[in-house]
Order: C-alpha cells, then sequence, then structure tokens
C-alpha cells in the first residue's frame, strides 16, 4: 500500500459534500474555486481530487460548464490508488530539476552543449511535424541531469519522468487538452534554459528551469479548466517571458 496522497483525502472530502447536499445524478459540483475555498485548499489539489472522481466515474466533465454527478455506474478507481497527483508531480520536478540544472551550469562540457544544442533541433521539428510525443522534451531534461556528471541525479529525473509517463491521472489530465500552441512558448523556456547552461552561469540555469516548470503549471491549469464558459482548448496565447 502506498502513502496515502493529499488529492485523495480532498476527493473524500469533496464525496462527503455530494452525500451531504444529497447530489444525485446530473447535479453539477460547486466551482473548483468555491470548493478550494471552502475545503481551504489549493485550486490544484482540488483539480487533482476532481480528475480522481472522474477516473472513479463520480463524476463527469461537460466542458465549457463544469463537473457533474455521473450518472453511470461508478468504477473501482483501483488503477489510480497510488498514483501522484500531476501538479504534486510537477512541484516536485521544479524543486529538483532547477537544483539539478543549477549543477549542471557548473559541470557542464562541450559535448554536452553541443548534444542539448541537437535535442533541441530535433524538439523543434517535431513540433513542426505535429508530433504529439514528449519524447524530444524528456530527452531534453534528461541531457542537463547527463550534464551534471552524476549518474545518481540521472536516475531521478528519469523517475520523475517515468512517473509521469506511468500516471493515469496525468494521462486523464492531458486528456482535456486539444490545442500545442503551448509547445511554443515551452521550447522558448528550453532556449533559455541552455542559454544558461552554455554561459555557465548556475543561478541563471536554476531560475530558467524554475520558471520553466513553473510555466507548464500554470498552462496545463489554464487549458485543463473545463469550468471556463469559453472552454474549447484554444484558450491559451503563451505569455512573453521576462528575466
Amino acid at each position: 500500500m502506498g502513502e496515502r496522497r493529499q488529492y485523495q483525502d480532498v476527493a473524500r472530502e469533496i464525496r462527503e459534500i455530494i452525500r451531504d447536499e444529497a447530489l444525485g445524478a446530473s447535479d453539477r459540483l460547486p466551482p473548483e474555486r468555491g470548493l478550494s475555498e471552502r475545503l481551504g485548499v489549493s485550486r490544484s489539489l482540488v483539480r487533482e481530487a476532481l480528475i480522481l472522481l472522474e477516473i472513479e466515474g463520480v463524476v463527469e466533465v461537460r466542458k465549457g460548464s463544469g463537473i457533474y454527478i455521473s450518472d453511470t455506474p461508478q468504477g473501482t478507481g483501483a488503477q489510480v490508488r497510488d498514483d501522484i497527483g500531476p501538479f504534486e508531480l510537477l512541484q516536485a520536478r521544479q524543486l529538483i530539476e532547477s537544483e539539478v540544472a543549477g549543477f549542471a551550469a557548473r559541470m557542464v562540457t562541450k559535448n554536452d552543449i553541443l548534444r542539448l544544442r541537437e535535442a533541441l533541433t530535433r524538439e523543434r521539428a517535431d513540433m513542426e511535424d505535429g508530433d504529439p510525443s514528449y519524447d524530444g522534451d524528456r530527452e531534453f531534461h534528461r541531457l542537463i541531469a547527463e550534464a551534471t556528471q552524476n549518474s545518481v541525479l540521472v536516475d531521478v529525473v528519469e523517475e520523475l519522468w517515468r512517473k509521469r509517463e506511468q500516471s493515469p491521472m496525468w494521462a486523464a489530465l492531458h486528456d482535456r487538452i486539444f490545442e500545442t500552441a503551448y509547445r511554443r512558448a515551452w521550447l522558448d523556456d528550453h532556449e533559455a534554459i541552455l542559454a544558461a547552461l552554455q554561459a555557465r552561469n548556475p543561478e541563471q540555469a536554476k531560475r530558467a528551469m524554475c520558471q520553466h516548470l513553473g510555466n507548464v503549471r500554470e498552462t496545463l491549469m489554464t487549458l485543463s479548466d473545463v469550468e471556463d464558459p469559453a472552454f474549447d482548448g484554444y484558450l491559451f496565447e503563451p505569455v512573453e517571458q521576462t528575466g
């Protein structure tokens, strides 16, 4: 049995709200923001809890309208019992990979820089070809870990990516997202990280990676917000980065 996740506790509290308010099939749940304030937790934690309840069949998403009590039989949810919440995972990546990038800036070699440039070229080509995979993204982050010259750090970063790829909740989050323009902004972030590594500037590299993964989090929160009445998967306009 894995460690109990925070989003599981929030999901339990939302089930109690459903029971206490006698909400039935097709009744609308209170909005995320209201649930966040009522339960005293972050909106991202509420989003994770609702994704769990969606996978379990307790609720269903109606795009542009909100979250409703499902009128279909509930699933067991066993496949997500020990899953990590996607925003919790991003927070961990932000903390760990920022430090990895800072250390990589101290240890990076010319060959590392050449390989990172090649990875960005491949990533850009995949994006232009409409490749839906994130193989280039993963390769770029793995190469930064390799630039630390520390195999343990490589294993740590690889494990974070494995958790993402094996996560039913991460897959469910991405099922809500239909556009890919945000990937251009993430590629710009990667360029900034590479520039900091090439300059061998640890603080700049750490800051660039932290900002990048913060951007990833905010983008996914925005694009997966099914309660937005204009939700159609084409809401995100890349924000021009500063600093």
